[in-house]
């Protein structure tokens, strides 16, 4: 997994290293340690996990204020098509050598279903007391609000051997959406639904190379990207009172959306060609270079899970009914206020204050790796 869960996405190193950072490469001859530097975190990814976090946080604050304005609820529209797919191909690049080894099934436990835990349960206690709401139920089954990504990560995680051993994966992966999407029964269990309709963009992530990334960071992408974009938000706003939103939650059947059954997988197909396009031209516009808030990229779990209390607990209170809000004014300070706080939750104070829910370091838990052990012997006597 990533290093102590320390981001929403495995830290951005080399895919072979990036699941346990602490491994130094070793001199095979010598028997110690070599020289060589640890691997560097690459900016990009880091710039892209940030603006990314941002993204979602500023559309979660849309929500309770877009029935009044049609570009907002187009611009929302937009950012949810592509601001989960792009996490979750970062997801997937950086799972590609996971292999179910104990290092790193100790890291998936560490790093996603501990936190699942904590804060699947402090959402339900923080709807239920901050919200007068005593029916609300602490259930581990039904992801509430912002938790589902976590336990979906987990389940692509555990599958990646699969995917990874399979001549074409993404068609299958494909196939496996449509189908989730004319199959009502599969219930609200682990939001499945998210699980299994998303699931094509992690298997995706899991088939690009480094090259891939860079083929659409040229200049001549950037460019492209704003028609692309411009194209999208005059579409978008067209389609807002002819088109359900919810489909671009992927948490819904082409039944329970009131559409016949072959909507579904001809919806599947369509926003899976829309959201890759607009990631693409979001990765495009992403910086490579190291900007000032490219550290920030290492905190994103700690701003995605902590700005939900924010968002909940002004919509509890009412804060989003004020009038003045509910205008481009109100629109724009309430983006700016909550991109703002999102970015101070990524911070390094916050990471140490909560490090201790979401980078467990759970040593007692855990067996130690005999291979390990006899690492250190060697060391130790060398």
């Amino acid at each position: 997994m990533f290093h102590a869960a320390s981001s929403l996405v495995p830290s951005p190193r080399s895919p072979q290293n990036q699941n346990d950072p602490h491994d130094q490469s070793r001199d095979r001859s010598a028997g110690r340690p070599s020289a060589r530097p640890a691997a560097r975190r690459d900016a990009f990814f880091d710039n892209a996990k940030y603006l990314a976090i941002v993204l979602v946080a500023v559309a979660h604050s849309w929500e309770p204020l877009k029935g009044d304005s049609r570009v907002l609820q187009a611009a929302y529209m937009i950012v949810y098509a592509f601001h989960m797919p792009a996490f979750i191909i970062i997801s997937g690049f950086f799972s590609r050598s996971f292999d179910g080894s104990p290092s790193r099934m100790k890291r998936l436990v560490t790093g996603i279903v501990v936190p699942y835990v904590v804060f699947e349960t402090a959402y339900s206690l923080f709807k239920r007391y901050a919200d007068h709401s005593p029916a609300q139920e602490i259930s581990l089954l039904d992801p509430y609000y912002l938790t589902w990504f976590l336990i979906a990560l987990c389940v692509w995680r555990l599958t990646t051997p699969l995917w990874t051993s399979l001549r074409h994966p993404l068609p299958v992966a494909l196939g496996i959406a449509m189908l989730a999407s004319v199959s009502p029964e599969i219930g609200d269990d682990l939001d499945l639904q998210r699980v299994l309709q998303f699931l094509p963009f992690f298997v995706l992530g899991l088939c690009l190379k480094p090259e891939h990334f860079r083929l659409v960071r040229r200049r001549s992408v950037r460019i492209a990207a704003v028609p692309v974009f411009a194209f999208a938000l005059a579409f978008a706003w067209w389609a807002v009172p002819r088109m359900n939103g919810a489909w671009f939650y992927h948490r819904d059947s082409a039944q329970e959306l009131v559409s016949p059954w072959w909507v579904g997988p001809v919806m599947q197909l369509a926003l899976f060609g829309c959201s890759l396009l607009l990631t693409a031209c979001f990765f495009s516009w992403v910086p490579g270079r190291t900007m000032w808030f490219t550290t920030l990229g290492a905190g994103t779990l700690y701003g995605y899970l902590l700005h939900g209390f924010l968002i909940k607990g002004a919509d509890y209170r009412g804060l989003f009914d004020h009038a003045p809000l509910h205008g481009p004014a109100g629109e724009i300070a309430v983006s700016v206020a909550v991109a703002v706080a999102v970015t101070l939750l990524c911070t390094a104070p916050v990471r140490r204050v909560f490090r201790g829910v979401m980078e467990p370091r759970m040593d007692w838990a855990f067996r130690k790796d005999p291979v390990r052990v006899a690492q250190a012997r060697e060391r130790v006597s060398a």
